[in-house]
């Protein structure tokens, strides 16, 4: 892992990050407290059209590293933030973007859910985190390549999900993947959302396995998530990561 630019602010170590996977570039951002207080390790699938520097991921890192002395990671999706090199960021066009790569490359998912587990493999590694409780915290693109990653990852023991439903192009994987998450998961729904309705959305959250599962539905489009959405996802997410 080679990291690039460091910021430290309030007790927060920010650092850019660039891992491989084989020929794959993994670029990132790790957030850890600047003293030696260690919490779990959260790893944050940012949405579609943003990156890892969208304004909810790096509050919501800073947020859990200084309050609670979590370690944070976030690594940029499929053709956004560095991974779309010289490419407009602008978002539509970059929603664009995925939602080609979406339809038409069926190793995608796969793709991502390794350079996931290649990343959670170096950090363990080289920050001695053996054992420390690993949660997963992503909404929207951050559920379509999320929960496979939560399906697939044992050491991953609570998940924040939504914001996505059984449809698009990989809803057949979703549906399968979801059968197979057994940990904890709060799911996000947005009761107004244009991009995944009611139905698919309740669908996908019926089909997650596990028993310890909770659904917060507020008034809204797909955009308009409340801030204290987010505080009870976090606060969700600690608890069942410390019992």
């Amino acid at each position: 892992m080679e990291f690039t630019e460091v910021v430290e602010r309030s007790g927060v170590l920010q650092r850019q990050f660039t891992s491989r996977r084989a020929s794959r570039s993994i670029p990132g951002v790790l957030w850890t407290p600047s003293g030696g207080r260690r919490g779990p390790l959260v790893l944050l699938g940012h949405g579609g059209s943003g990156s890892v520097f969208d304004d909810h991921i790096v509050a919501l890192a800073r947020g859990l590293v200084r309050d609670e002395g979590c370690i944070c990671v976030a690594i940029d999706g499929p053709v956004h933030g560095r991974r779309r090199g010289a490419r407009s960021e602008e978002a539509g066009l970059v929603l664009l973007d995925f939602s080609q790569v979406w339809a038409s490359d069926p190793a995608m998912t796969d793709d991502m859910v390794a350079d996931w587990r290649s990343v959670l493999d170096e950090l363990v590694a080289d920050l001695e985190l053996d054992g420390v409780p690993v949660g997963y915290w992503g909404l929207s693109m951050g559920t379509i390549l999320g929960l496979p990653l939560v399906a697939a990852e044992p050491r991953i023991t609570a998940a924040v999900l939504g914001l996505c439903g059984l449809t698009g192009p990989t809803r057949q994987r979703l549906g399968e993947d979801a059968a197979r998450v057994g940990c904890p998961v709060f799911f996000v729904v947005q009761l107004e959302d244009e991009l995944f309705d009611r139905e698919s959305s309740l669908a996908l959250f019926d089909a997650l396995f596990c028993v310890d599962k909770q659904l917060h539905a507020t008034p809204g489009r797909h955009g308009a998530v409340t801030a204290e959405t987010f505080s009870l996802s976090a606060r969700f997410l600690l608890r069942r990561l410390a019992s």
